[in-house]
């Protein structure tokens, strides 16, 4: 578990796995980054009152360094990847543990579900498991089970990530789409399963949002130049959308028509924020729009303008390429 001012959830998240219903033993590596909150001292606790509880120092606060440093420090077969502000549901860790065996997979993971504790959080929320919102990813909405191209977190054979270098710390975003694409090229499969489900709680304000998804955006850019052919359709809607409403605002001053672009978009998240606000209160469902806009936007400004140095400061410290698994 990498965190980094994580006061809020940290407590919570930590004894949600402590309470997992599983036979076998487990353990609980907290890689502390420089937070300027209580995280370090509720993880103090946390290690004086559960001896299956350890912290590890990650002085960068990226999330990968800190991920290979827990991944390192711990000892056991399985690893389970959790995040400070992710709850496991009860038997998540029984649950993957029995798919890695029934599947074979190098990977498994299941559904992001995210929930909110107020308005817009719930709106966020919303945004981020609705189809309009975030495409067909099935961690996000759903579906069969099934292999995937990656997973939310993930639960792995550690044997996978020794063989593989871990994840790639030059990817201060996106090291789990990386990751899942270098397992995938080695012959190893991802798996998804309705099955797992990590509660995960949204970012809290307009500006945290656009800040975490411009970031998903500008990285998610990165993975497609270091893994050529990685990019799919889905991800090219977002910068796509920003191109074209801009577009469309800028050729108003000669032909207003174009109008009708920015205009359509803002109907068409308008109009699917009402089935994906059904049983939300009034002022949660009219914050999805401005959520939707803000995700979509964002994480397509982010892919623009995406600099080309962080591609190559990423492809110097490319790992040697794994030979495929016989």
């Amino acid at each position: 578990m990498p965190v980094l001012n994580e006061e809020r959830h940290l407590r919570t998240s930590v004894e949600h796995i402590l309470r997992q219903d599983y036979p076998g033993e487990l353990e609980v590596v907290i890689a502390l980054g420089p937070s300027s909150d209580r995280t370090d001292e509720i993880a103090a606790e946390l290690t004086a009152e559960d001896a299956r509880v350890r912290t590890v120092p990650n002085p960068t606060g990226r999330t990968p360094a800190g991920l290979n440093a827990a991944i390192t420090a711990s000892r056991h077969p399985v690893v389970v990847r959790v995040d400070g502000h992710g709850m496991l549901s009860p038997n998540y860790i029984a649950t993957a543990v029995r798919l890695l065996e029934e599947t074979g997979a190098a990977n498994v993971g299941g559904i992001m579900h995210a929930e909110g504790e107020n308005a817009w959080e719930h709106a966020v929320a919303a945004a981020m498991t609705a189809r309009i919102g975030v495409g067909n990813a099935a961690f996000h909405t759903g579906g069969q089970a099934g292999e995937a191209e990656t997973v939310y977190l993930g639960v792995f054979r550690r044997e996978v990530l020794e063989r593989l270098g871990g994840y790639n710390v030059e990817f201060v975003r996106a090291q789990d789409w990386e990751l899942n694409y270098r397992i995938r090229q080695d012959g190893g499969l991802v798996w998804f399963s309705p099955e797992l489900l990590v509660s995960y709680r949204p970012r809290p304000s307009v500006r945290a949002l656009a800040k975490q998804y411009r970031n998903y955006g500008r990285w998610r850019h990165v993975v497609a130049r270091y893994h050529a052919g990685s990019i799919n359709p889905r991800y090219l809607a977002p910068p796509a959308a920003v191109l074209a409403i801009a577009a469309g605002l800028v050729g108003a001053v000669f032909t207003p028509w174009t109008l009708v672009i920015p205009g359509g978009y803002l109907a068409g998240i308008v109009l699917g924020s009402v089935p994906a606000g059904r049983g939300l209160s009034p002022g949660a469902r009219v914050r999805i729009p401005l959520a939707l806009a803000t995700m979509h936007m964002s994480w397509g400004w982010g892919f623009l303008t995406s600099p080309r140095k962080l591609a190559r400061k990423v492809i110097a410290a490319r790992p040697p390429a794994p030979e495929p698994s016989r």
